[in-house]
């Protein structure tokens, strides 16, 4: 397992798509939050905070992170190695495994990048280092979970074709769907009191939770859940091309 996630990391950091990931990831926070004038600008807000971040980073991880996973097994179907890595001493798990792991690994290789933003506005507080440190930190951990599910998503939506554009974009909408579909459904109040029950079963209200500072167990469950259920479902995916 250890031998397969060191693979598909080395193939990330080898290939083009793996660093422009990350370089896309930082380029686009980087401009929205310090170079254009727009409602995301940190020096314009006034305020010493990284809100902006943590509402523009799932948009550019909801097409990002599909960008990464479309070629995990829907590159091994077209090329025909996904019979030799199946027929190699490892358990379906393990392989499943082994590739999210690496997924998980691209996502915090970008976001670890971006704790610069966060020592420079605690620097640029007045004053130094007047933030919502805990706001900031349930923040990333929320946007760690959020990113996470996204990537079994992603694994799952490429495991059920040979087709790595048909991937991203089956993993566009599940990924989009879940994240504010359920709010779209909630805003339009169309089931009176179960309205409520409908925008818990989104994401965006668990990341928005976590992004307040309070890591509620309730949250984690969810994102948890979700993780091992898409992983599950590519796991049994796997499994059917042996019967």
């Amino acid at each position: 397992m250890y031998a397969l996630f060191k693979k598909e990391i080395n193939n990330f950091l080898s290939s083009l798509i793996g660093i422009m990931v990350v370089v896309v990831f930082l380029l686009i926070t980087g401009l929205f939050l310090w170079v254009f004038k727009s409602d995301f600008n940190i020096t314009a807000y006034g305020y010493a905070n990284l809100d902006s971040l943590f509402i523009l980073a799932p948009w550019v991880f909801l097409f990002l992170v599909p960008a990464v996973t479309m070629r995990f097994f829907a590159e091994e179907k077209r090329t025909g190695t996904i019979e030799m890595l199946l027929t190699k001493p490892l358990s379906d798990w393990q392989i499943v495994s082994a590739k999210y792991l690496a997924g998980v690994a691209l996502v915090l290789l970008a976001l670890i990048p971006t704790l610069i933003y966060y020592i420079s506005v605690s620097r640029l507080a007045m004053p130094v280092g007047n933030v919502d440190h805990g706001g900031i930190w349930g923040s990333y951990i929320g946007l760690f979970f959020l990113s996470s599910a996204f990537v079994s998503i992603g694994i799952f939506c490429s495991s059920i074709t040979n087709n790595q554009i048909l991937a991203f974009i089956l993993s566009v909408f599940l990924c989009g769907f879940l994240y504010i579909g359920f709010d779209l459904i909630y805003s339009m109040s169309l089931f009176g009191k179960v309205d409520l029950f409908i925008q818990q079963l989104g994401m965006s209200a668990h990341y928005s939770s976590m992004s307040r500072g309070v890591i509620d167990t309730r949250d984690l469950i969810y994102f948890l859940s979700v993780i091992v259920l898409f992983l599950s479902l590519t796991k049994l995916t796997l499994s059917s091309r042996k019967w």
